[in-house]
């Protein structure tokens, strides 16, 4: 079978992946949704003709964006999932005792269904009693809920169609207000290589609403640039001064506590754009 799937990640780039077999297509309230059995990466769930997750790289962005900030903070209890609807967030948050709860808004049913049907591996974990599952506007939910989470996720597609709203300063105003009085967050922030325009932008609206923000980087090879940035917005705990000597072992596969530390030593290039202005 000589068939591909291509995802125009800029303008000027693709990426293609030869598909042996296409698992699922649909369309969705909200988007298009596809499962492809891949040559190079396995299982791709896609969105928009944007890769989402595949079986052989998920678990670096699903690592990286869970356990930096349910490390730093010392005591996550309730914890909330914006957007994420294959689970792999769920399913690394759960790896932590102190979790009591562990809540996923993602808008689109059809992802859930997808993942739970195609990427048991990544999805596993949405069934365990710690975990509620919220098909519903993350945005609308971050308004109504005060007060609520020690942490919250912003697992988000990229900055366009429904998730053009995850990435503005009201927002993460409102991610204020819906945490702790020590809760912080972390978002996906997109790569810096293609994104150099947004990091800035979304570094400096952090900084005006949350007492400390930094950025931290992970190599997944199947987004744009493979370099991968994540934001952390935090009312009281600095990532950077997690005592790593402490840390659990997770059975992580990405994630450890030297690459806690790493992930902070930002190249020059990166640390550019979040040099305050």
């Amino acid at each position: 079978m000589n068939c591909w799937f291509t995802e125009l990640q800029t303008p000027d780039l693709t990426i293609g992946c030869r598909v042996r077999k296409i698992l699922h297509h649909e369309v969705t309230p909200f988007q298009r949704l596809a499962v492809y059995d891949t040559a190079q990466f396995g299982r791709m769930l896609t969105l928009d003709d944007v890769i989402q997750t595949t079986i052989a790289d998920e678990f670096v962005y699903h690592e990286m964006i869970t356990h930096v900030g349910l490390n730093a903070h010392p005591n996550p209890r309730r914890v909330l999932v914006i957007g994420g609807g294959d689970g792999g967030a769920v399913r690394e948050i759960i790896k932590h005792p102190s979790v009591e709860k562990a809540t996923l808004v993602e808008i689109d049913a059809a992802v859930i269904k997808a993942a739970k049907e195609y990427l048991p591996e990544i999805s596993c974990a949405l069934d365990d009693p710690r975990v509620e599952v919220l098909v519903e506007d993350g945005i609308k939910h971050v308004k109504e809920h005060r007060d609520n989470y020690d942490m919250i996720i912003v697992d988000s597609t990229d900055p366009v169609g429904p998730a053009v709203g995850l990435f503005g300063a009201d927002f993460y105003r409102d991610v204020f207000a819906a945490l702790t009085a020590d809760g912080l967050f972390v978002a996906q922030t997109e790569s810096p290589f293609f994104n150099r325009d947004l990091i800035p932008r979304i570094i400096k609206d952090v900084r005006d609403i949350f007492p400390l923000a930094c950025l931290y980087l992970a190599c997944v090879p199947t987004y744009p640039g493979g370099l991968w940035s994540f934001t952390m917005g935090s009312k009281k705990y600095d990532p950077r001064q997690v005592d790593v000597t402490a840390l659990p072992d997770l059975a992580t596969r990405y994630y450890s506590p030297a690459v806690h530390q790493t992930a902070f030593v930002l190249p020059p290039f990166v640390a550019e754009l979040v040099q305050e202005r």
